[in-house]
């Protein structure tokens, strides 16, 4: 009879530790599996346009940092578009040189543009949107470029 209450003393100790065990490292773990982030800074080409950080149109985007995300997130940054060209145009917006080219299965690129004309010299705010998917995996910093044209 003792032996038996010897292994449910020690099954009882054993439990206590691992439920210890469990609260005081279970949160760093699981923060250390789950916050994942991932870096970045891209490069913005121009056609036909001028893209501005603020609506003066006084500081020029070469380039936008979207910082570090986390997977399943979003990222938005808002830019002033103006047609510096010398007809009315709308705007198209492409992506490459994904690096890793891998990246791109994982990364979205969208903006709030819907098409309008704009005038020569016409200033259109636009909002670019980085969406992260959740599933994302070999990728902990990535670069890509960004050409905005104006057509018309």
């Amino acid at each position: 009879m003792e032996r038996k209450e010897g292994i449910v003393v020690g099954a009882a100790v054993a439990l206590i530790l691992y439920t210890l065990s469990l609260g005081l490292f279970g949160p760093t773990v699981l923060a250390a599996l789950s916050n994942r982030t991932i870096t970045n800074a891209g490069s913005v080409k121009t056609i036909g346009v001028g893209v501005y950080w603020d609506q003066a149109l006084t500081n020029p985007v070469s380039s936008i940092n979207w910082g570090s995300i986390e997977p399943g997130s979003n990222v938005n940054k808002t830019v002033y578009i103006r047609n510096e060209g010398n007809a009315p145009a709308t705007l198209s917006m492409a992506t490459s040189n994904w690096n890793p080219s891998g990246a791109s299965s994982y990364m979205t690129l969208n903006w709030n543009y819907g098409g309008q004309t704009l005038a020569v010299n016409e200033v259109r705010q636009v909002i670019f949107t980085l969406a992260v998917s959740s599933s994302v995996t070999g990728v902990t910093s990535f670069s890509f470029d960004i050409t905005i044209a104006a057509n018309g």
